[in-house]
């Protein structure tokens, strides 16, 4: 059975830091929308701020999705299972904000956020800052128990190679292509 937290305790904050990886979810409005679920990772990116708040910083994509729910409605959802150990999956509700690289609070809260990945600059696109509204945890029965074998270089060499091909414009032009819009319709990175 579910268990309501009030907090993120340090309990909490310990169990979310030793996860690998986490997912996003969001929806549209529109009941014909697509609804969307996203892997994140690694767990470095993630970050909780206070017991009500945590930020994760996102980073070009082959689609904008998250940030198109967001702007439209900011309903979000970040889910954590654990792979080893004890089963257990844990949900944060709330409502999320985009706070893109252009905008001067992004620096501060990579600061604030101290997360431990630092991919190439122009592929980071925004921190999202969720603040969390219904903290819940579950069972977790129904996941595999899994082993980690490490983390995929495949994101950091696609930016690098993008820089080394046409600099920080190629990337700014692919996020133009691929990450204006929803797969919706909804407007994402594009104003």
């Amino acid at each position: 059975m579910a268990k309501i937290f009030e907090r993120i305790d340090d309990h909490l904050r310990e169990w979310i830091a030793a996860q690998h990886l986490y997912f996003v979810a969001t929806a549209p409005l529109d009941a014909e929308g697509h609804v969307n679920t996203s892997p994140k990772g690694p767990i470095g990116t993630l970050r909780v701020l206070d017991d009500h708040t945590v930020a994760y910083l996102d980073m070009v994509g082959s689609g904008a999705e998250t940030i198109a729910h967001l702007r439209e409605n900011g309903r979000i959802v970040v889910m954590l299972c654990a792979f080893e150990g004890p089963p257990r999956i844990v949900r944060l509700h709330g409502r999320g904000e985009i706070v893109p690289a252009g905008d001067p609070r992004f620096a501060q809260l990579l600061e604030r956020a101290e997360f431990e990945i630092h991919p190439v600059e122009a592929s980071r696109r925004a921190v999202i800052v969720v603040a969390v509204e219904r903290i819940a945890d579950s069972c977790g029965y129904g996941v595999p128990l899994m082993s980690y074998e490490g983390e995929r270089p495949h994101m950091e060499a696609w930016a690098e190679k993008k820089m080394r091909v046409g600099g920080a414009e190629a990337i700014e032009a692919y996020k133009a292509e691929k990450n204006a819009v929803s797969i919706d319709g909804l407007p994402a990175l594009g104003d």
